[in-house]
C-alpha cells in the first residue's frame, strides 16, 4: 500500500472511531438531559435550573455540528460527495458556543462532564476542519526525517 493510500486508510478509521464517540455522546447526553439528570435538575435553584437547560441546548448543538461533519466526510470518502465541494462554507464544521466556567462548576457533575466531553469533541473535530485548509503538500517532520535517512543510505 502507498502511503497515500495508508493515510487515507488512517484517516478513514479516525473519522469512524471520532463518529461513533460523537454518537454515543449524543445518546449519553440525550439520555441524561432528556431523562437521568431530571432529578438533578430539578433539585438546582431556578436561575441555575435556565443555565442547565441552556447548557444541555449547547451540548446538543455542539454535537449536531459534529455529526453532520462526520456526515460530510463520510459522503466524501463513499464517494458521494467530492472533497472541495466539502469545503464549501455551509459544509464546515458549524460554531459552538462556549460555557462559562462559573456556569459549568455550578452544575450536576455527570452535566458537567457531558459538558466538558462535547467542547473536547468539538475542538478536536475543529482541528480536522481546519487541516482540510492546509497545503497537502507539507510533510510532517518524521516523515522528512525518514526521506533523509532513506536517501542518505
Amino acid at each position: 500500500m502507498t502511503n497515500a493510500g495508508h493515510e487515507m486508510q488512517m484517516q478513514h478509521r479516525l473519522i469512524d472511531a471520532l463518529y461513533d464517540e460523537a454518537m454515543q455522546l449524543a445518546e449519553d447526553a440525550r439520555a441524561y438531559f432528556d431523562e437521568g439528570g431530571r432529578a438533578e435538575r430539578d433539585a438546582l435553584d431556578p436561575a441555575c435550573r435556565v443555565r442547565f437547560s441552556c447548557e444541555s441546548l449547547k451540548v446538543t448543538t455542539r454535537l449536531m455540528h459534529v455529526i453532520a461533519w462526520f456526515l460530510t466526510q463520510r459522503a466524501v470518502q463513499a464517494g458521494e460527495l467530492r472533497s472541495r465541494d466539502a469545503l464549501d462554507p455551509s459544509r464546515r464544521l458549524g460554531d459552538a458556543s462556549s460555557t462559562e466556567q462559573d456556569v459549568l462548576d455550578a452544575l450536576p457533575v455527570r452535566a458537567r462532564r457531558l459538558i466538558e466531553s462535547s467542547i473536547d469533541l468539538h475542538r478536536r473535530v475543529a482541528l480536522m476542519d481546519m487541516a482540510q485548509d492546509a497545503p497537502a503538500t507539507v510533510a510532517s517532520p518524521a516523515r522528512s526525517m525518514q526521506h533523509r535517512l532513506a536517501t542518505s543510505f
